[in-house]
């Protein structure tokens, strides 16, 4: 099969056409989501934009309520140890994401006067930024003109403009080249380019079971006028999670954050019966600053 991506060009000749029908779509089917609400502003955008990295909406609602009513702006999370950001974080998973959020609140207290920076460049520079989410924020927050790539958008171009069902497994250059090349000029309506094509692969162009009648740029989609051809690259293989170390470190931490003091070792050991693997979930925990040891054999959620 041909590989398209590698010509952005060949997709994009009439670019413009796709702009306002996505655009008018996600005007009419957008969901009312917190952080989309200009009350949220840039910190709201920020927290979003960490929580919903590998977490579907549904769970991270909750817990995005939660963490802005008890940390309005950077510097009341900045003023908290590291192991509340761990604790408040709850079962959204990846908990590490927790930390590095907690370490750009300190940053954009420190360096920026507690205000989330607008340049793209200051953002990126944050702990825990990388080019994602500086783009989504930028874009979102302060209604600039970036190409903004997650999976949702990603899969979108992959099948409206270059014919093929899946995305590559990481985002290639020529992915962010498409990308660039679909922006609209004016500002403001990139920025809601880039909302409303991440919202049409996350309610119409989804993984499984896309719904086509439902997309408004079905008739110019390169995948389906092609007949929708299989996809022919790696393997796409499902996370899993029961058994694997990521289940034992949940629930390593579940006790931790359920805790007010510090805990044994014997309660830890009670959560799982393998002591191997059991063991070598929480060196990684604490390796990764998640978990602090103390002396006698005891545990608690970092404190700085």
């Amino acid at each position: 099969m041909t590989d398209t991506t590698t010509d952005p060009a060949i997709a994009v000749s009439d670019a413009a056409s796709l702009h306002a029908p996505v655009i008018a779509w996600f005007d009419k089917h957008a969901r009312d989501l917190p952080w989309r609400r200009p009350e949220a502003g840039a910190w709201g955008v920020m927290v979003s934009e960490f929580m919903l990295q590998q977490t579907p909406v549904s769970r991270v609602l909750p817990v995005y309520e939660q963490w802005l009513a008890r940390w309005p702006r950077p510097a009341d999370l900045a003023a908290e140890a590291p192991g509340e950001a761990v604790r408040a974080w709850g079962r959204l998973g990846y908990p590490r994401r927790a930390l590095r959020l907690h370490g750009a609140a300190q940053a954009i207290t420190e360096r920026h006067g507690g205000d989330v920076p607008s340049d793209h460049g200051q953002l990126l520079s944050l702990p825990g930024i990388g080019e994602y989410t500086a783009a989504a924020v930028a874009s979102f927050a302060y209604g600039q003109r970036h190409a903004v790539l997650d999976t949702n958008v990603r899969r979108v171009f992959a099948r409206a403009a270059t014919g093929i069902q899946y995305p590559p497994t990481a985002t290639t250059a020529a992915e962010r080249k498409l990308a660039r090349a679909l922006l609209p000029e004016e500002e403001a309506t990139a920025a809601r380019w880039a909302a409303a094509s991440m919202e049409l692969g996350a309610l119409v162009c989804t993984a499984k079971n896309e719904d086509c009648a439902r997309c408004p740029i079905a008739g110019r989609c390169a995948w389906r006028l092609a007949g929708k051809p299989a996809y022919e690259g790696p393997a796409r293989r499902g996370q899993t999670y029961a058994g694997t170390d990521r289940q034992v470190r949940g629930k390593l931490l579940a006790v931790l954050r359920e805790a007010v003091a510090p805990v044994d070792q014997a309660a830890l050991d009670a959560v799982w019966h393998e002591p191997v693997q059991r063991a070598r979930a929480l060196d990684g925990l604490v390796a990764d600053g998640l978990v602090e040891p103390l002396e006698d054999g005891v545990y608690r959620l970092p404190l700085g």
